[in-house]
């Protein structure tokens, strides 16, 4: 699974080198684009806008105008900067990755016949549970360290260094974003989504007995959350499902799905949900006939 990783990643690195490398347009000067996106941000401010989004175009433009007066270039797209800055495309390949561990951890001990022969030994059933889902959180969080050691190391291999600075608003404040800090905090972020993935199909994967299920049904919730929760976002269920509130890096990089959402509240569900996972994992393990 490591060597996959590290394959992947080095593998969407170089095709961006490569696709960066064929643009052979003349690069427009960064005072140019600025003053096209803050003209576009101005024409949608004149727009029937949410107050979240009406908020958020409003810093976009704040921004923009610093950059414009201030003279602070923004990062090159094809800079290593901007690559280590936004790393969650990481988390996507981690969740692929560990949901796999965490269907069959258990669910491969019936398959396989050998959950007789580990329940019969002196260890007590929730012990045997806490470590199997311990050894699959500890394996979500080492892919995650190791892809962004490997993106980091392909950017400063693949790509020039650029000037320029990210920027956001902190309070009233316009202040500078660091790029390791950010690429960090965005990969903690999204390693909720980890988590909540995993446990799911490792709770799948210990009810039903089934490596199949369990990768199936996680990866539909993984790859389909975002298109239910647009379909039901007119209803006010949709604050209560889980996958509303997976992906936690829109709150750093955007907007909520769903209007007046926050980041407790969303940490909130997702601890709710973790513990309802779990408590049927463990509730089912436990009771189960030794003979099944």
């Amino acid at each position: 699974m490591t060597l996959l990783l590290i394959a992947i990643v080095i593998g969407l690195m170089g095709l961006t080198k490569w696709i960066n490398s064929q643009n052979t347009t003349e690069p427009t000067d960064w005072k140019t684009n600025v003053q096209e996106q803050l003209k576009f941000t101005h024409e949608t401010l004149q727009m029937d806008l949410s107050k979240s989004e009406r908020k958020q175009t409003e810093e976009t433009a704040k921004i923009l105008e610093y950059r414009l007066d201030q003279n602070v270039p923004p990062l090159a797209q094809d800079s290593r900067e901007s690559m280590i800055i936004n790393p969650v495309g990481i988390g996507s390949l981690v969740v692929l990755l560990t949901v796999i561990v965490a269907a069959g951890i258990v669910a491969s001990e019936f398959s396989q016949g050998t959950i007789k022969m580990l329940l019969t030994r002196p260890v007590k059933r929730w012990k045997i549970m806490t470590s199997k889902y311990i050894t699959v959180l500890l394996f979500g969080m080492l892919l995650m360290l190791i892809g962004f050691v490997v993106t980091i190391a392909c950017a400063y291999i693949l790509f020039p260094s650029g000037g320029g600075q990210e920027l956001k608003m902190d309070g009233n404040a316009i202040v500078s974003v660091p790029v390791w800090g950010h690429g960090l905090y965005l990969l903690i972020l999204s390693f909720a989504n980890v988590i909540i993935t995993a446990t799911f199909a490792f709770m799948i994967g210990s009810v039903f007995r089934s490596n199949g299920m369990a990768i199936g049904l996680s990866l539909f919730i993984f790859f389909t959350g975002n298109t239910i929760v647009l379909l039901l976002s007119n209803y006010e269920i949709v604050k209560y499902l889980v996958f509303t509130h997976m992906d936690l890096t829109v709150y750093e990089m955007g907007q909520p799905f769903v209007e007046g959402m926050t980041m407790p509240f969303s940490l909130t569900v997702l601890v709710v949900y973790l513990v309802v996972f779990l408590v049927i994992s463990y509730s089912v393990f436990t009771k189960r006939d030794i003979t099944a």
